[in-house]
């Protein structure tokens, strides 16, 4: 089952148009989102309504500029890096009418879709609306580092049946670290500072390598932890999907790893004093010797993310 986790047919780019990835309600490994990617060639727009609009719908920008069009107001938005900048996304309920045109040159959005009867005002989330947390800094010898962006959750849409952010990886670091489960689907779609560019995903015991434009479908409850291939900054949006009953309010980390949550564990480091001369046979001599670590490997209480 863990085989078909990994959606990775689209490697060279996506056509114009939209690409349908996952689709709720799908026979295998149903993460209850139809998650897609559209795009917009130069000149061209694309209109959501009738049954593009029956589910409550948010377009994330991914690339280029584009001139939004909701309730007969337009906005213009543009995106330039998935790295240095915080996205702009379009938010609403079902039943809306949406107009997306691309400005100027080729558009790229991803869009994240999921029933839902609720009525909600539609809202544009502008890029200084966007929570940003460097986190991660200062633990594990910074080796988990990475800026986490929340578009929306239960807190600012209580409405919607989903949450939806980014994460920017430092190149050579690990994410969503410690690894930590909850118990809602979600869905992570990749991307790279370089095309070349790869990492490799845990869920569960299993590992995939993840490449650019891979899209990852983490059932519930299932662990989960990233790690970007050093050279290659990853970045990937994420996708939750609240269960009815259930909604998802944050997750929890693998009880023998939460000690990497504490600043004063730092974990093993070498001996990094200078070097004696070495001598004549060229054998180093320097010790390699561990520093803070929990002891005889057991986790110690507390932490938070």
């Amino acid at each position: 089952m863990d085989d078909a986790a990994l959606i990775n047919c689209f490697r060279q780019g996506f056509p114009p148009g939209p690409t349908p990835i996952t689709r709720e309600g799908e026979d295998v490994l149903d993460m209850g989102v139809d998650f897609s990617v559209l795009v917009l060639e130069p000149g061209g727009a694309w209109t959501a309504h009738g049954e593009q609009t029956s589910k409550e719908t948010c377009w994330v920008l991914l690339d280029g500029q584009i001139i939004v069009t909701i309730d007969g107001h337009q906005h213009e938005a543009r995106r330039a890096s998935l790295f240095g900048e915080a996205p702009t996304a379009l938010h609403v309920a079902a039943g809306a009418s949406v107009r997306l045109a691309a400005a100027g040159g080729r558009a790229e959005l991803a869009v994240a879709r999921a029933s839902n009867g609720q009525r909600f005002a539609p809202r544009l989330f502008r890029p200084d609306e966007i929570t940003r947390e460097d986190r991660g800094a200062g633990l594990a010898q910074g080796a988990c580092r990475r800026e986490v962006r929340l578009v929306f959750d239960r807190a600012s849409r209580p409405q919607s049946n989903l949450v939806v952010g980014e994460v920017a990886t430092l190149a050579g670091r690990w994410s969503s670290y410690p690894p930590h489960h909850h118990a809602q689907p979600e869905i992570y779609h990749y991307r790279f500072t370089l095309p070349q560019g790869f990492g490799h995903a845990e869920l569960g015991e299993s590992v995939f390598k993840v490449r650019h434009y891979d899209t990852l479908k983490i059932p519930p409850g299932r662990t989960h932890a990233q790690a970007a291939a050093p050279g290659y900054g990853m970045w990937y949006l994420w996708v939750v999907r609240h269960l009815e009953g259930r909604p998802y309010t944050g997750f929890t980390y693998e009880p023998e790893h939460r000690w990497l949550l504490d600043p004063a564990q730092q974990g093993w480091l070498p001996d990094v004093s200078p070097p004696p001369a070495a001598p004549a046979s060229g054998e180093p001599t320097t010790a390699l010797t561990p520093t803070v670590g929990p002891p005889d490997g057991r986790s110690p209480a507390g932490g938070t993310s």
